[in-house]
Order: C-alpha cells, then structure tokens, then sequence
C-alpha cells in the first residue's frame, strides 16, 4: 500500500484552493450577466415594438402610394 507524499498532497490542495477561487469568481461573473440580460430583455421588446411599427407604417406608406 503506498503512504501519502506530504509535498505532492500539499500541491494538490494548493491546486483545489486555487480552482475554488476561481469557481468562485465564475458564480459571480456568471450572475452578473444573468442580471444584465435580464435587465436588457426589457429593451429588446421595446425595440422589437418599435421596429415592428416602423415596418408597418412603411408597409403601408409604400402599399398606399404604389397601389394609388
């Protein structure tokens, strides 16, 4: 059965510690950008109402004078 070597232990959990930080540091940035989309999906329907009523009118305008 082999023992456990102290030194490569101690990399190992030196290397667990630092990819906790990191996982850490992941969550964060990750939530960060769900609430930003979440705040932007506002904007995006708003702009899609807009686009969408720009497209009628001109729809119209161009169907009311090619058809007159």
């Amino acid at each position: 059965m082999e023992e456990i070597d102290p030194v490569k232990y101690g990399v190992l959990w030196e290397r667990v510690q630092n990819m906790d930080k990191k996982i850490d540091k992941m969550e964060k940035q990750i939530e960060e950008l769900l609430a930003l989309a979440n705040k932007s999906q506002g904007g995006l329907w708003a702009g899609m109402a807009i686009a969408s009523a720009v497209g009628g009118i001109f729809t119209w305008v161009v169907g009311h004078f090619k058809g007159g």
